[in-house]
């Protein structure tokens, strides 16, 4: 669905590979006439003597998006990135912020970059990290847990600018199976603590299920009202672990998730689920921040 008034889009642009990947990625969003993207490179003072290379290399992202026929423009600030990308997409009542992950492979995963984790953490509005490399938008999974956060960020995706023939999932994860444990707590004694209720296994897995595809139904309803056919996805797990693990197996291009609103200090920040999203999955991951009353996803 694509939305009927134009979108600002703030483009973070380090010259990395990440960031050309993000490029990419935009280049295949059918964004609707009169959007507005904003390429930003932020530089540090001992940057200085590369201004004049960063200032051609943000006409070449630039010449990139135009030649799509998007309207682009450009923004070179000395600061801190993270500090200058979260205040002008503030004064620019951005709709999105996407910026490449620019961060380290390691044995337990993938580590986001410093600066592409502070954005994610404290933004007003969603974020899309987008990693590299960039093998198209086919099949994107859309993370729910019945919160309202999780159903903002799929009203969020109903209107979307989406490639057409896109494959849209919706994931649920129910919690792991418990197991009744047995304690004394006097050796010897006479009474037994059940760490898990002595309840009917099967009939409490029943429910859990019953209450997950209900979840999933509400959720592919809220797509399809908006023109998005989605599938139902129902595992059971740890949640990080099992929708990494799906995306990761079924070749999942982009993650959508939700994630907590604003605290009582400045600054968003997001849920464990999440965080662990964005840090680990190796794929794209955008992140919704809970929408505040009266909010639109866009313009």
């Amino acid at each position: 669905m694509t939305p009927k008034k134009w979108l600002s889009v703030l483009l973070a642009d380090d010259g990395s590979q990440h960031a050309q990947s993000a490029v990419e990625m935009l280049q295949d969003i059918p964004l609707p006439p009169k959007s507005r993207i904003t390429v930003l490179r932020v530089f540090t003072s001992g940057q200085i003597p590369a201004v004049s290379e960063f200032e051609r290399s943000l006409e070449r992202t630039k010449n990139q998006l135009v030649n799509k026929g998007f309207r682009a423009e450009t923004e070179l600030q000395l600061g801190s990135a993270a500090e200058k990308i979260i205040d002008m997409a503030a004064a620019k009542n951005t709709d999105m912020i996407i910026l490449g992950a620019k961060g380290l492979r390691a044995t337990a995963g993938i580590l986001l970059g410093g600066v592409a984790q502070q954005v994610v953490e404290y933004a007003y509005c969603p974020v899309l990290i987008v990693r590299a490399p960039y093998r198209g938008l086919r099949r994107i999974l859309v993370v729910t847990d019945g919160s309202k956060p999780s159903q903002d960020a799929a009203r969020y995706l109903g209107r979307f600018p989406l490639p057409e023939k896109v494959d849209v999932r919706i994931i649920h994860v129910l919690p792991p199976e418990q197991h009744m444990v047995m304690m004394e707590p006097n050796m010897g004694g006479w009474q037994t603590v059940y760490a898990v209720p002595p309840t009917d296994v099967s009939t409490l897995l029943a429910k859990q299920t019953q209450i997950g595809e209900s979840l999933l139904n509400r959720t592919s309803s809220l797509l399809q009202r908006l023109g998005i056919e989605s599938t139902p996805v129902l595992v059971r797990g740890d949640a990080a672990t099992e929708i990494i693990e799906y995306a990761k197996s079924n070749e999942i291009d982009l993650i959508v998730a939700g994630s907590r609103g604003l605290s009582q200090i400045k600054g968003w920040f997001m849920g464990s689920v999440s965080r662990k999203l964005v840090h680990y999955s190796s794929c794209s991951v955008l992140i919704v921040k809970g929408l505040q009353k009266g909010a639109r996803p866009w313009k």
